[in-house]
């Protein structure tokens, strides 16, 4: 490599290169696990609010955030404050599970957003990664029922780490690891647009929400009793499909009736990302066991679990962590949640929601590839599809996992950044900032439509 290397004002070895200097430097360091640059070719050099500028000095509009790490935005203020007081404080960085009087304000504020005003749960901090909260989580319920089940669902995302791993929908990470987690019973999760009983509408969430309580109470299900249910009241990597409130609520009234643990997956549709400070609240339930990160840690890593405390049977240092004491972390998350509360965010986003779907609606309406727009909030979902070819029974075009990439490939042109997920890949997600204003949202709009017509896609 002929690129010069220079020491930059961090005191860190930097090229006076470009995007594709770095990303080959970047496979000659990394293992083939990396997965964003492929899908993202570019080397970031500074980022503000909802922009993120390139090695190139290209701006790009960020509707990913760190997959919804980043709830108000790339550097924010506030939150770049809370780190400089922490740094100047004489507080050590991390500090296993003792305790300071930053982790105690941050304890107590964060209690106090889960129901009941956190009344009756208590925190326990896991490693600093959702995956492993979602161990822990699943530990605890099997560690409180003495049953070793677990029902899962179609289409969630839990983590990459083993016991996370067994109960994630996606098959292509599990192709090549034998010994998934035994007793791990997937169920069908209720989707909007492509109903997995083949129904569709109402009568396809009263059969799913039968088929469940059926399979619980059948004596002859050949399914033991579970520990525990575990899932998420939005869905994310699955394609952004929101649970009915009435399927939850009626899960909720089972899983109470029968001694299993309800385990709601908060990692990416907690705070405020839905309109509601945890997606569930749509619902109007209670879990027993809530799991958290992403935003909690106002984009430093740490991940808790709020539980119920009469499920609080942990034994001193049954689930520990040398990272669960990260206190730039819980500075970051105070600053960030005292933010969304006082200030109202959720209102906001849940009014910017309505206000995008809308105009994704009246898109759609030019460009049939689009086959639904969906989500809650800042969560939201643009299915592509295939709007030549032949309708299913429901009336939904097959998809296009083809066009979606390319979709996302000429977005990214256009100075955007999203994701995709869903069923192969078919699903354009949105996971802003929730700072994000609407001349931004309008941006987004814009880049997105140049996105369509760079693809071949041309308005009717």
């Amino acid at each position: 490599m002929t690129d010069k290397v220079r020491i930059d004002s961090l005191g860190t070895n930097s090229l006076n290169g470009n995007n594709e200097t770095y990303l080959a430097r970047q496979a000659e360091f990394e293992s083939n696990v990396r997965s964003y640059p492929r899908k993202l070719p570019f080397a970031i050099a500074k980022a503000n609010g909802v922009w993120i500028t390139d090695v190139e000095n290209n701006q790009y509009l960020d509707c990913l955030a760190g997959a919804g790490t980043l709830a108000l935005g790339h550097n924010h203020p506030d939150v770049l404050q809370s780190i400089q007081n922490v740094i100047t404080s004489g507080l050590p960085l991390h500090t296993l599970d003792l305790t300071t009087p930053l982790k105690d304000q941050f304890s107590e504020y964060l209690l106090s957003l889960l129901p009941g005003q956190g009344k009756e749960y208590c925190l326990q901090f896991t490693g600093p990664s959702g995956a492993d909260a979602v161990e822990a989580a699943l530990k605890l319920a099997k560690k409180v029922t003495g049953r070793a089940g677990i029902i899962s669902f179609s289409g969630g995302y839990h983590g990459m780490t083993h016991g996370a791993l067994s109960v994630t929908g996606n098959l292509s990470p599990k192709e090549a690891v034998d010994g998934m987690m035994p007793e791990v019973q997937f169920m069908p999760y209720p989707h909007q647009y492509r109903c997995p009983l083949g129904i569709g509408g109402d009568a396809g969430v009263k059969a799913l929400t039968y088929y469940f309580e059926n399979l619980i109470n059948d004596v002859e299900s050949g399914v033991r009793k579970p520990a525990a249910v575990i899932l998420e009241a939005v869905q994310g990597e699955g394609g952004v499909n929101p649970a009915p409130a009435e399927w939850l609520q009626r899960i909720r009234k089972v899983t109470k009736e029968h001694g299993i643990l309800l385990i709601i997956d908060e990692v990416q549709a907690g705070f405020c990302r839905t309109g509601k400070l945890f997606a569930y609240e749509h619902a109007g339930i209670e879990p027993d066991i809530i799991v958290m990160s992403k935003a909690v840690g106002g984009g430093l890593p740490l991940a808790v679990l709020g539980i119920k405390k009469e499920f609080d049977a942990w034994s001193p240092g049954h689930h520990t962590g040398t990272f669960r004491g990260n206190q730039l972390a819980m500075a970051t998350g105070l600053t960030t949640l005292k933010h969304l509360t006082e200030n109202k965010i959720a209102d906001k986003v849940a009014e910017q929601g309505e206000w995008l779907k809308g105009h994704l609606a009246s898109m759609q309406k030019r460009y049939p590839v689009i086959g639904q727009v969906r989500g809650l909030g800042l969560m939201i979902g643009i299915e592509i599809v295939k709007p030549n070819e032949a309708k299913d029974h429901m009336g939904c075009y097959p998809s296009d996992p083809e066009l979606s990439a390319l979709l996302q490939k000429n977005c990214f042109k256009a100075g955007l950044i999203l994701e995709r997920g869903g069923r192969n890949g078919c699903v354009l997600r949105l996971l802003p900032s929730l700072l994000i204003t609407n001349d931004e949202l309008a941006i987004f709009l814009d880049k997105f439509e140049q996105a369509l017509l760079a693809s071949g896609i041309k308005p009717v």
